[in-house]
């Protein structure tokens, strides 16, 4: 009897196998530890690497820097997918774990671009691909190599401490950066301090060699090779047969999509959302992110296991329906317990922009080269650029437009007027004063009045809802396809919708918002591919619970 005949028969996993588990988890929490890093500290890198152009042009070739590793996900996983599938599960870890390591390494010691200049940009991206290569075959190999120890009727239990590497590697990522920023203060972590996380993952890629380094191959793989099964050609297998790519085309487009956004939701909008639009302290809102992250975590286990007793795509499913009806209520929920001042003075006094419709322009411009000149596009940018909701009412053909403040009408300029510069200070000025009158605080959230263990409560739903779709969809998804395979068709299609649906969360919510003035209204692409995940799924997706994975 092999191995894996003994784990499904006995539906129990040896000590050895339990420390091969932990040994892949922990591998891959320092792989997102690297690949997080980018995010929590996109200000700094902006000011290092993108310091010859104006700062906001450089903040977003940050965060379009930080896309990139996105994008090169799906690419990764065709790439060390096919190695997995070919060499085996065991050197693509270590293959990947050096890859990720090193480029976090370098980053670090990336010169800025007051040194060397344009050079310096054009390396730092090309680090950032590579992360994002090595993500894009190291996390699908890691719940491949894991289900193919597990037993059959644990498999998504043990998968899921896999998914709950995720979230710890934010976790670590954020331990390390908020106590290093306390300690050396604003100037020198902006200056120099901001690459010591970087420089001390170097640490923890031989922490994470040594642990991969004592890993045995997969049972499954060993098997295949061994009967002489093992594929020759896993890139045509999976693209070639209509059979596979027709599962890749449900997984990536029915399944995946909604988990992508549902956990980007509650993992990184809701950290935007509390800061840029209900104006909490950004050390505040970190902590309180981090402590529902801790709290939830556990639910990651919960969750895998109650699919492995009642199926994979009810929960799922039931977790694509509460996503869609309670993420809307949560985020208006942190309003009321984050910044009441300003729910009230909404409610009280809302903002209109009465401007003819030809006269408004989409203001969405994330490569910083669109001008908005008209009285309206000037009317909304300074609503907008002090992150207040605000609604638009058509004016007569031709008019200038103004900002309605309650019952408060203040007129807006042409940014080509002659005296522009005048006009801008007095809009501004008269802008914050009907603000200040009615109530609308302008400054920072009020610490006394956040209710912090409301907010806390709130983000757990979010976060809950996160863990509750992702390890049923993965566990899943490599339930869908034979051995030989598995590790190449798995990690592809889950790689396309995190970077394409989740990677896309944040340019796709701002834009929606941006054209309709309402902060709620980016949440409709989370819910809406919620809705439409949840129906999709219950057409086109397939139970796999009970799936003998050692076929094919």
């Amino acid at each position: 009897m092999t191995h894996v005949e003994t784990l499904v028969e006995t539906g129990s996993i040896s000590s050895r196998d339990r420390r091969v588990i932990l040994a892949a988890s922990l591998g891959t929490v320092f792989e997102f530890y690297d690949f997080f890093l980018i995010g929590l500290v996109a200000t700094e890198i902006a000011k290092a690497f993108f310091s010859g152009v104006n700062p906001t042009a450089g903040f977003i070739f940050t965060l379009l820097g930080f896309a990139a590793g996105f994008m090169l996900r799906p690419f990764g996983a065709i790439v060390f997918g096919r190695l997995g599938d070919l060499v085996g599960r065991k050197y693509t870890f270590l293959v990947t774990i050096v890859l990720m390591g090193g480029s976090t390494f370098i980053i670090g010691l990336l010169p800025a671009y007051a040194t060397i200049g344009v050079a310096a940009p054009i390396a730092f991206v090309v680090m950032r691909m590579l992360q994002g290569l090595a993500l894009g075959g190291e996390f699908g190999g890691a719940m491949v190599y894991v289900a193919e120890h597990a037993p059959s009727n644990k498999r998504a239990t043990y998968t899921a401490w896999i998914i709950m590497t995720a979230a710890i590697g934010f976790l670590l990522a954020v331990a390390v950066i908020i106590p290093l920023r306390m300690a050396l203060g604003a100037d020198a972590f902006t200056l120099w301090g901001w690459r010591v996380p970087f420089i001390i993952s170097i640490l923890l890629l031989g922490v994470s060699l040594w642990i991969r380094l004592k890993l045995d191959e997969s049972p499954e793989f060993k098997r295949m090779k061994a009967e002489g099964k093992a594929s020759k050609s896993p890139l045509a297998e999976t693209f070639g047969t209509w059979k596979n790519v027709k599962v890749i085309i449900i997984a990536a487009l029915c399944i995946l999509p909604a988990q992508a956004v549902i956990w980007y939701t509650g993992q990184f909008y809701t950290l935007f959302f509390l800061t840029k639009v209900l104006k909490v302290e950004n050390l505040s809102a970190n902590l309180m992110l981090i402590t529902a992250t801790v709290l939830t975590a556990p639910l990651y286990v919960l969750f895998g296991k109650l699919s492995d007793k009642i199926g994979r795509r009810p929960v799922y499913v039931t977790g694509y329906l509460l996503a869609a009806l309670l993420t809307i209520p949560a985020f208006q929920g942190l309003t009321h317990f984050a910044n009441p001042a300003l729910e009230a003075a909404q409610d009280r006094a809302p903002i209109t922009i009465l401007a003819d419709p030809n006269d408004c322009s989409f203001q969405f411009n994330p490569l910083g080269t669109a001008k908005f000149t008209t009285s309206c596009d000037v009317g909304i940018s300074a609503v907008a650029n002090l992150g207040l909701n605000y609604r638009s009412e058509d004016a007569a053909a031709g008019s200038v437009a103004a900002v309605k403040v309650g019952d408060r009408v203040i007129a807006s300029y042409p940014a080509d007027a002659a005296d522009a510069a005048a006009q801008k200070t007095r809009l501004d000025s008269e802008l914050k004063q009907a603000l200040a009158d009615v109530g609308y605080p302008l400054g920072n959230a009020d610490p006394a009045a956040i209710n912090g263990p409301a907010i806390i409560s709130l983000l757990c739903v979010l976060l809950a809802l996160g863990a509750m779709v992702f390890a049923p969809t993965t566990t899943s998804l490599l339930e869908m396809f034979p051995s030989r395979i598995r590790y190449t068709a798995m990690s592809f299609p889950y790689h396309l919708s995190a970077a394409w649906f989740g990677g896309f969360l944040p340019a796709t919510a701002f834009a929606i918002v941006a054209a309709t003035g309402n902060v709620y209204a980016g949440l409709y692409y989370p819910v809406g591919i919620a809705a439409a995940c949840m129906i999709l799924s219950l057409i086109f997706a397939k139970e796999t619970l009970g799936t003998d994975i050692s076929k094919g």
